[in-house]
Order: C-alpha cells, then structure tokens, then sequence
C-alpha cells in the first residue's frame, strides 16, 4: 500500500538505530486550569485518569514508573530505547530547578534516550525553553502542546485558559531553538461545523510542528463536557466511525505534508467513555484510513498551499 500521509511513527525510525518505546509518566504534576492560577475545574472535556496506564502512578518516584514500564515492554522487544513521556496534566508547572530534577532522573534511567514532555502554551518560559535546547543537543526532546482548537471562541467554551495566539507564540519559541515541537487538536468540539475545522488543518499548517496528534472527541463521565452534553445538545455532533474518516482525511488532504501525524484517535477506557463507542483498536482505525486514503486516491497535503 502507498504511503498517502507522513507517519511519524516511521519518521522516528529514522532516528534511531534500535526499536523505540515511548513510556508515560505520572509526575504528579497539577494544570494552571485546575488549582485556581487560570482557572477552576480544567478543560470542560478532561480526565486525566483516561490516559494513565496502571504503571504510572504519581505515588512512584519516576524511576520506578520507568523501571516498571520497561519490563512491561522489554519482554515483547528485547533490544530497544525508551522515551520518557511525561503525559499527565501540565509537565511544566513548577519551579525550573525542580522540572531539571524531574528530567534527568528520568534520563538517569538505562536506556531512556529521551524525553517528550507534554504541556499547556502558557507554561512554558525563555528559561525553560533554553534548558530544554541544551538537553536536545544529547537526548531526544519533544515537546507536545496541547492546542485542541485554533478557533478562540471554542477555546472560551472549552474552558481552555488561554487563545491560539499564545499556542502559536510558543510553538515557535521552541522550534527557532532547534527542539522537537509536537501538538494536538481535538476534531468535532462543541459549536464546530466541518468548515471550523478544516480551518484548524490550514492555520496549523503554518506553524513550525514537527508532528501532530489528532483525536476525536470524547465525551468522558465526570466531565463538565459530559454534562453540557445533556444540557446543550445541539453543540455536539458525535460522528460515527465513516464520518470521521473522511473528516480525518478531508483534514490531512488540506494539512502541510512536511508535518508528520502520530495519531488520529484517542482510546479511552471502556468505563469512562460514554460517546462515541466505535469498538476499534488505534492499528484498526489506521488501518481504515489507510484503506480510505486508498479508494479516494488522495494524500497528505493534496489541498496545501503554503
């Protein structure tokens, strides 16, 4: 089968010489968004614990979270690297001598060669940023910004915290310093029809990203979303599985194609996800795409214009 979009999975290939795993870290950090600094409460559509595997733990020191997802992983593949991936709420949200702490007992750890640090566009600093220039001179740095949406309105209702300006600012602070740069976006948020997010392909495009996660939305129990889900019907428009592959397509066919994609949905676990339940494992659904890519003969970046 041709290949129709820039996998960044094969892309990271390129980078490495063995096998590489991304392991998730539960640092114990908070979010600006939940302790009062921004707001109250966090993004309408959060749950942190949707995405934490059982390893990961803010009880364990990082080193054991580490440790204990490297034998997960190691019996599958017995001579591979690994990347530290600080995934849940607001990797950056402290003081910087503690984060330096934090990052380098993750590097301290036999065959992490990396780390990808995921975080808010309104937590980040020059002081920070630098720091994190000086460590991709040796290891593998990737910072994800989670940006969701590019339209500012829904950014209010979605109770981000913060506009797509200061997503935009920080993306590029941190590629002009030579660091990886990866975001994600949120396709079908509340109030936005299929030509808002279009639109999000098209200003994305123009941003200096090394790659990007896409995901559908997800209405998870105990979220503000979850409720207005009741209360405001006529916001959502949950798409079934054929809908959004051919929005997800429509997306990619507007999307800059030097930008690579790492993903296109997002799995919650079964006892927190109300809607939509499509019953597909992440390689299933790529499968699908790749498929449909296929029988609409199109590709990546097929309506880009820089």
């Amino acid at each position: 089968m041709t290949t129709r979009y820039l996998n960044y999975n094969k892309v990271l290939k390129t980078e490495f010489t063995e096998r590489v795993q991304k392991i998730s870290i539960n640092a114990g950090f908070t979010c600006p968004n939940r302790d009062g600094s921004k707001g109250r409460g966090g993004c309408t559509y959060c749950n942190n614990q949707t995405f934490s595997p059982e390893y990961c733990k803010p009880s364990k020191s990082v080193k054991q979270q580490l440790e204990e997802g490297i034998a997960f992983f190691h019996h599958k593949y017995q001579s591979q690297h690994y990347l530290a991936y600080f995934q849940s709420y607001t990797n950056t949200y402290d003081k910087i001598e503690k984060l330096k702490a934090i990052y380098e007992e993750a590097l301290s750890v036999p065959n992490v060669v990396g780390i990808v640090v995921g975080t808010r566009p309104d937590c980040v600093n020059d002081e920070l940023l630098d720091y994190f220039a000086g460590l991709a001179k040796k290891y593998y740095v990737m910072i994800e910004y989670g940006i969701e949406s590019t339209n500012d309105e829904t950014l209010k209702l979605i109770n981000r915290g913060h506009d797509y300006a200061c997503a935009e600012n920080a993306i590029r602070e941190t590629a002009r310093r030579g660091i990886k740069t990866g975001a994600h976006i949120i396709l079908g948020l509340p109030t936005e029809d299929k030509e808002t997010v279009l639109s999000h392909a098209e200003k994305l495009s123009a941003l200096p990203l090394t790659c990007l996660k896409i995901h559908q939305l997800q209405l998870v129990r105990g979220t503000k979303m979850a409720e207005q889900y009741v209360q405001f019907p006529e916001w959502f428009h949950l798409y079934n599985v054929n809908e959004y592959i051919d929005l997800a397509i429509d997306f990619l066919e507007r999307f800059n194609p030097n930008i690579a994609v790492e993903r296109f949905v997002s799995q919650s676990p079964e006892k927190y996800l109300i809607a939509p339940i499509w019953g597909l494992k992440n390689f299933e659904f790529v499968d699908k795409i790749e498929k449909r890519m296929e029988e609409r003969d199109t590709r990546q970046g097929r309506f880009y214009s820089e």
